[in-house]
Order: structure tokens, then sequence, then C-alpha cells
């Protein structure tokens, strides 16, 4: 009988994207998970930016720009050239423009690292539980 190969511990990067309403109160909700595996070439993002949330802490926000911004860090992950000039670099150099520290109503945690044999469902796995709302 043959041995099934189960594939490789692979070390993975990632950061929660967060929209900070007011940058001088610091206060942000988690709208997204970007993540890299170098191994595996994995670059991604998803995000479930929540509208109310974001209103609770700045009514004045400009929804729509927010979501214009979640889309452009979406598709700079995916190489989709309406990311802009950034999706022509390599993958691992779009990951660090992306966590890159800013001050800006859009922005990053630290980033975190882990191990996963697979970074698709480790992204399922992080945005379920940093981001999702729990009802």
């Amino acid at each position: 009988m043959a041995e099934l190969e189960v594939p490789a511990l692979e070390v993975y990067e990632y950061a929660v994207v967060r929209v900070v309403p007011r940058v001088e109160r610091a206060e942000f909700v988690n709208a997204g998970v970007v993540l890299w595996c170098r191994a595996l070439e994995h670059l991604q993002a998803r995000t479930a930016f929540d509208v109310d949330r974001a209103r609770a802490l700045a009514p004045d926000l400009d929804v729509e720009a927010v979501t214009r911004h979640l889309g452009a860090l979406e598709a700079v992950c995916a190489g989709d050239p309406r990311g802009g000039a950034p999706t022509t670099e390599a993958k691992g150099a779009r990951f660090r423009w992306l966590v890159a520290p800013r001050s800006t109503v859009l922005q990053t945690s630290p980033v975190h690292c882990g191990l996963t044999r697979d970074p698709a469902a480790e992204l399922d796995r992080l945005v379920t539980s940093l981001v999702a709302p729990r009802g």
C-alpha cells in the first residue's frame, strides 16, 4: 500500500486590515486579512467590511472610498491591473508594500506568522476568527 504524501508545513505571514475612521483616535474595525506564504508563492487578501460597526465610530465615514480601497487591496494581491502600479511587483514586494505602516484610514496590524499546509484555508480561518461579525 502506497503512503499518502502529506504536504509540508510552510511558514506564512499575515496582517489584519483595519479601517481607522479617525486616525487621531486610534479606534478601528477589522475589515480583512492579507496573507503571504513565500514557499508556495501564495498572496491573497479577503475583506469583510462591517459598515455599521465603522459608522458607529464615525457616522460621517466615506464608506464608498473605504470600500474602493479595500477592493484595490484585494486587486493588488491578485495581480489585477485595477490595483495599479504595485501589481507589477513580485508577490513578496506587494505584501511588504501592503503591510507597511501608514497613518491613513486603511491600515494593517503588525505582521504575524504561523505554519500551514493550505494558505487559502488558513486565510478563511483567519477571516472567520478575526474579522467576521459574531452573532
